[in-house]
């Protein structure tokens, strides 16, 4: 047999070590030992992991790179973020929005980031952000899976042309129905603003994902009103609740109740611990609210719970890399998951999990999957996350995208004789022939 890519010797992440992996025309063809045939390309992976495609469920690129402009978020609150962004939207043209999106996409696909859902306001009635992402998302489809939601970042309700801007978002090509009800101006708009996106999304066929309760407020309880509506309008497994915050704050009886409800709608969970544990408690003197959602328990009651970036040198969040294993280490640091089966979970969290909430098709590492794949410098994911590993290879329809040299010591700068093979922990690469 004969393939276009032939990866020898890997590690998998259920722990199976010594596999090859085979593809061909886009897809991998062959998972098992001893894989013999001609191929195109081949690579020993020497042992390390081969990881499925991080993914990002939840990143706002119509601001990203914009740090300090038109100035800085000297609060560092959420509120403060939101005005100042839409400061920065008077000024925002088509062309910047590109620019600096596809800055960042360079970066994601180094980094092993292959899927993204992306939140683009539509608050503007110009919207310069829909019409940037939507030329982004043609740009970018041979290397990056885009998805866009609708997101009307002043609220429903509280801004005046908000539906009219997301109805036309949609229209023109963008994905997924958003929304931010703890931003409306009661929680009566909120729950309001819950049920007609809903609707909306419904009408459509089209999935939803809401910036919900991203509060530290205790009685912003819009997930409740998301997880009723979901079941009403038969939306089951196509609903997004993102970072859900106000839930560090809530009563245990009353999560008691909820966490039950979100399991039976489906509802996913998406958690942004490097901004969650950023924005959140700014109010709060000692002791500090973490932020963070109830990861652990909505783990026990089986709901799908991914982790996103969020931001990345925006007006929320001055910092940032594009790397979803800083995102899985914040995640089971600020919930305490730190069990040999809790931070696999949490690789989980950036890896398969978020390919459920976005639906992706083809993703994984069994025969048929696409052969979209990472070879990462760890010996397993517990590794992977310690030590943020390095992305040898990038590999996108059977097709090596992106490498990366190992970090290895040099043991001779220190006096010592320099006994490291580079051998060991670098991929070794074999043309056909």
């Amino acid at each position: 047999m004969s393939f276009d890519l032939l990866v020898k010797n890997a590690t998998l992440p259920d722990g199976r070590t010594g596999m090859d992996i085979a593809c061909a025309a886009g897809r991998i063809t062959a998972v098992e030992a001893g894989i013999t045939g001609e191929a195109a390309e081949t690579i020993d992976a020497n042992g390390q992991l081969i990881s499925p495609p991080f993914v990002d469920s939840h990143f706002h690129m119509d601001a990203t790179l914009s740090l300090g402009l038109p100035r800085m978020n000297e609060s560092g609150t959420l509120l403060e973020g939101i005005a100042l962004w839409g400061e920065l939207k008077e000024i925002l043209t088509v062309d910047a929005v590109v620019e600096r999106a596809l800055r960042y996409c360079d970066l994601a696909v180094s980094q092993g980031l292959l899927a993204i859902r992306t939140h683009v306001d539509v608050c503007d009635d110009k919207l310069t952000g829909v019409e940037g992402l939507l030329e982004v998302k043609r740009l970018i489809a041979p290397y990056i899976d885009l998805q866009l939601v609708a997101f009307p970042q002043d609220g429903l309700y509280r801004s005046p042309n908000a539906e009219k801007n997301l109805l036309k978002a949609l229209d023109m090509g963008v994905d997924i129905v958003g929304g931010i009800p703890h931003f409306e101006r009661s929680m009566e708009d909120g729950a309001a603003s819950v049920r007609r996106l809903c609707e909306i999304a419904a009408e459509r066929g089209l999935m939803v994902d809401l910036h919900c309760d991203e509060t530290d407020d205790p009685l912003s309880r819009h997930i409740e009103t998301l997880a009723y509506e979901t079941q009403r309008l038969g939306l089951q497994g196509r609903v997004a609740g993102s970072h859900l915050t106000s839930m560090h704050s809530m009563d245990n009886y009353y999560v008691s109740k909820l966490l039950p409800l979100i399991a039976e709608a489906e509802v996913h969970a998406i958690a942004n611990p490097l901004i969650n544990i950023t924005l959140q408690g700014r109010h709060d003197t000692y002791p500090k609210r973490r932020g963070q959602t109830r990861v652990p328990e909505m783990r026990s009651y089986g709901i799908n719970v991914a982790f996103g970036h969020d931001c990345v040198m925006d007006p929320w969040y001055s910092m940032g890399s594009g790397d979803m294993l800083e995102v899985a280490s914040m995640g089971l640091h600020v919930a305490q998951m730190t069990s040999r089966e809790a931070i696999r979970y949490c690789y989980d969290c950036v890896t398969t999990h978020p390919a459920k909430v976005l639906g992706l098709n083809g993703y994984g590492l069994d025969v048929g999957c696409k052969a979209d794949f990472l070879l990462l410098q760890a010996k397993d994911t517990i590794e992977a996350i310690r030590l943020k590993a390095t992305r040898l290879a990038v590999v996108k329809s059977g097709k090596v995208i992106s490498e990366t040299a190992p970090r290895i010591a040099n043991l001779s700068l220190a006096g010592r004789p320099d006994t490291v093979d580079p051998a060991t922990y670098a991929p070794k690469k074999k043309p056909a022939g």
